[in-house]
Formats: C-alpha cells, structure tokens, sequence
C-alpha cells in the first residue's frame, strides 16, 4: 500500500465523523443548558461546541448535559467502530503492504485497542440509556471506562510516536487521526462527568480496617492457603471463595496442562462472578510463557505455589522490536482477574529499555503476594481499577507506570542498578485528562532499594516519581520510605512540562527518606492532609470494597 493511499485513510478517519441528531428519552432531572454552557470546562471548548452543535435542532427538552454526554457518546462510538475498520481493513493485507514495516507493531496496538474501546463505549452507552439515574457503581463504571477509552487512545498515540521517532513514516501519517479521537473522547469524558455529578454518588462512607476476616489469607504462607482451596474444592466446601471448576498446571506431565496458556484458553468464557471464579493452580516451575488474559476470560484466578516458586518469564523489549505494549511477558484484560503466590518477570535487562513484566487492562483486577520483576517499566497498570495487596515490585526507570486507577497496600518496592548515567523513577503516572479517575496510590508499603542497588560505588539517584503525562497523579501514603530517595523527592520529566498541572502527594510518611521539608516546590505538589488523602483509600479510589471481598484477598478500606 502507498503512503498517498495511508495518507487518504488518515484523512478519511479524520474528516468522516457523522453528526447526526440525537434520538434518546429526555432525562427530566437534568437542567436545561446551552451547548456553550455545557461545553465551559472542557479542555476543548470549542471541538465540544461543535460535536454538540447539532443537537441544538433537537426538542428544547433534549438540551441537558445528560443528553449531551449520551450524544457524545454516540459520537465516540462511531469514530472507535470506523477507526477499528479501517485499521482491520490496512492490517489484513499483511505486514508486506506497509513500506515501513517495522510500524505494524504499533499498528496492531492500536487496532486491538481500537476494538476495545468501540466494547467500551457500547457499554457505556448501554448504561446512560438505562431508565432513571445510574447508581454509585453504574456512574464509576462509566467514568472508569470512559478514562480508559482515553488511555487506549494515548497508548496508540504513544506507540506511533516511537515507530516516527525511529524513522517509520507510517507512524506520522497516522498522528492527525489519533490526535482527533483522543480529543473527541476527552470532550466526551468531560461532558459525561459534568452530567453525572451527583448522581449515584454515594457520601463517602467512613474509612475504617476492612482487613479479611479469613485467617489463611491473612496468616498463613501460600502453600497453606493453596492447599485449602484445593481440599475446597474437594469437599464441596466454599468458604470465603466461591469457585466453580478448577485445573492445574504443571511442567511435568502430571496435571490437567502443561503450560498456563492452554489452561487459560480451556477456561469458560464470560462468566458471572455469581458462577464464582475459574481457578488455575501452577505448580513450581519456570514457565517460559507470554501469555494473554483476554477479555472473555473473566473471574479467572491464577493461584501458585509461592513468590520465586512460580515463575512466568519472558525477554521482550523495544529494542529488540516490540512496543511497551506488546513486550509484557503476562498481559490481562479479563474483568475481576486474580493472581496470588506467582512471580512475573521480564529478563531483558535494562539495556534493552522499556521491557515490562506484566500489562494489566483488567477491571477490578487484584494480585496478592505476587513478585514483578524487570528494570524499565516493569509494572504497567495500563487501565481500569487494580488493587496491588504484598506484592514486590523490582525496577530501574519509571518501573511502575500507566493510567490505571491503582493501590498497593503492604507492597515492597525495590529500586535496581539501572544502566550507568540513569535515574531511578519508581513511578510514572500517565493521566492525560483532568476528569480522568485514575492515578496510582502507595499506602503502607515500603520504598527501598534492592542489594545490587546497595553494592552500587558510584550511587544512583532515586525519585518517587515523575510526569509521565500532563496530568499525572501519584500518592504515597502512610509507608516507610528508605533514605535512598532524593531529599526533593520527585523528579521532572521535562524541564517544567506539568509541574502546574500534575498532582503529587505525601501523607504521614515515615523513615529517612520521608522527611519532606526539601521536597520540590511545585505547584501541584502537595503535603496532604487526612482529608485530602482519603481520596485515595480503597474505597474512595477504586470502590475495590465492593469488589475485593469476592477475592477474599486482605485490604484495608481507608486510612490506617
């Protein structure tokens, strides 16, 4: 295919989005406002005048921003279905067609994407077209899935980007577009919030210790609780988990499967969390996998013999030609998805660059007592609401990453040797939009360097974090910060790009390393108070205390 024929595609995406009038039910509860007015706090005021312009030929009635956030959507729909075909149509004559071949893997990235988020916005509009106002979960839903649809979208982007940086043109013709959609959905996220405020959003109910009551998660060692999950299952007997069928995984011929990948393809497909999870048990052993969760595969859980027992490894990196994205030896989309006692590792090293360990997609997606692995970018919590409870966390550069809405309770995090003339960042979080919920929250864990990080002669700088993104949001709070870190805390990205506009926090840290009186002095950074940092709890941040029980993995809902 020619580079004037990709050229015409781009234009074609770019200028083919029909703005047709809306056909919902009035919504009597929302206000009548004018588009100008609806459309005053988005970040894109004037893109969003013009997408809502013809709903203004409607009934006056129509004229609310409940039914400018469903004809946004509407909107947003289209363009995620004709950019998915369009993509599908380019990717189906084969890598051979593209003059810059090397940019068919961001091509991909973006196709899969693509599809995702035209899954998103059909069920987001499922839920606005619902009878009456949405609930407290149906209204974090949507603004979780709409949050994501943009990081899908920045994650395309991001990958075109890489491809034009290293010379492949196909990357460059596709920016205008992406560019598009992304600001599309960001109007479309802002005009939905903006509609939703209010509704279905329950008063914060007081933070307290929701610790699981099941002493085996809380107590005893992995071994302890795999065992009872299996005499469990065994005896009929249900008790804190609910699971339907189980198989097991191991490397020498005397299980179900010899490789995690066949046990998660013979898995059942969209089940109902009411049906109880699909359990995995992996035995000890190396397993040399890259392995995906897809989206179809829900309510799986992956149970191990232990951290450093199970062990999934892989060696993608970018530089060895894939994208960030592509490179996860474990990815997982699949909604309320488990893992417990497993390591997850990428072995690169951190001359290859960003090689990450695990991508997580996941809604409500939880791992416990699991170890990740790598050096740049290990951890990418991409999207969607995750929870992180013991876990190790091992890295150079921005090692954990994403736009996800993210908590790690009791975790470890271990800052490595990285590559001579680095800096470590154990954070680098992605938000692109102010009305994104998303931002990752550090409470009650441990900030400190691993033992080839001590042995290092000639010393390493290491940092909380930085902005990845305009509108990056990290927390640390309540957790032990080694003195390891730089006494100003954070670092830039780029000179000043989203001091002003990032928000980066710190509530009753402790350690050598916590001492904030000569941390930055951005403007968006913040010593929080007990208020403030609720925000970023459990239960006001991810709503995991509606979730977490079903997993029966240990969390606490509020501050300590």
């Amino acid at each position: 295919m020619s580079l004037l024929t990709l050229s015409t595609l781009s234009l074609l995406i770019l200028l083919n989005l029909s703005l047709t009038s809306p056909s919902y039910a009035v919504n009597a509860t929302s206000p009548s406002v004018t588009p100008a007015a609806a459309c005053k706090s988005s970040i894109y005021p004037k893109l969003c005048r013009s997408i809502l312009s013809p709903i203004t030929k409607s009934p006056p009635s129509n004229n609310n921003p409940y039914e400018y956030g469903r004809f946004s959507v509407k909107q947003c729909l289209k363009q995620a279905r004709r950019t998915s075909a369009i993509l599908n149509k380019l990717l189906s004559k084969g890598r051979s067609t593209l003059r810059h071949v090397d940019a068919s893997g961001a091509l991909d990235d973006c196709r899969q994407l693509s599809d995702l988020n035209a899954e998103y916005l059909e069920t987001i509009s499922s839920e606005l077209g619902s009878i009456g106002p949405l609930n407290r979960a149906g209204s974090d839903r949507v603004r979780t899935l709409l949050s994501a649809i943009l990081t899908n979208q920045q994650t395309c982007y991001d990958g075109l980007e890489a491809s034009r940086n290293r010379g492949r043109v196909v990357g460059e013709l596709f920016d205008p577009v992406f560019v598009n959609a992304s600001r599309l959905y960001s109007v479309s996220l802002g005009l939905v919030t903006t509609a939703l405020e209010g509704r279905g959003k329950g008063r914060s109910r007081p933070a307290v210790d929701r610790t699981h009551s099941r002493s085996a998660l809380g107590s005893s060692g992995p071994m302890t609780w795999f065992s009872m999950i299996r005499r469990g299952l065994l005896e009929g007997i249900r008790s804190g988990v609910r699971v339907n069928a189980s198989v097991t995984v191991s490397q020498d011929g005397s299980a179900n499967f010899t490789t995690i990948g066949d046990a998660v393809a013979f898995a059942p497909n969209n089940t109902d969390i009411s049906d109880g999870y699909f359990v995995i048990f992996v035995k000890k052993g190396m397993y040399q996998e890259y392995i995906l969760i897809p989206k179809n595969k829900k309510n799986l859980m992956l149970v191990g013999d232990g951290m450093n027992r199970t062990i999934v490894t892989g060696n993608h990196s970018i530089i060895d030609g894939w994208t960030t994205y592509s490179s996860a030896t474990f990815s997982v989309h699949g909604e309320r998805f488990v893992a417990m006692d497993m390591t997850f590792e990428n072995t690169a090293g951190p001359q290859k660059h960003q090689a990450v360990a695990v991508r997580n997609s996941a809604d409500l997606s939880s791992f416990y007592r699991c170890s990740f692995l790598g050096y740049q970018d290990t951890l990418y919590a991409h999207s969607l609401r995750q929870f992180y409870r013991d876990c190790h966390v091992y890295g150079t550069v921005d090692f954990i990453f994403g736009n996800a809405a993210s908590v790690f309770q009791g975790c470890t995090l271990y800052a490595r040797k990285p590559m001579p003339g680095q800096k470590n960042a154990f954070t680098a979080q992605g938000r692109t939009d102010p009305n994104q919920v998303t931002g990752i929250s550090i409470q009650n864990c441990t900030v400190t360097g691993a033992m080839e990080l001590a042995m290092d002669p000639n010393g390493t700088e290491n940092y909380l974090g930085r902005p990845w993104k305009e509108y990056s949001r990290t927390v640390y709070m309540q957790s032990f910060i080694d003195g390891l870190i730089e006494p100003a805390g954070w670092l830039e990205w780029n000179e000043t790009f989203a001091l002003d506009t990032l928000f980066f926090g710190e509530y009753e840290n402790y350690g050598p390393g916590a001492n904030v009186s000569r941390r930055v002095l951005w403007a968006g950074y913040m010593k929080m108070n007990a208020t403030q940092a609720l925000n970023f709890t459990v239960e006001n941040f991810t709503t995991a205390d509606t979730w977490l029980p079903f997993s029966d993995i240990p969390f606490i809902a509020g501050l300590l």
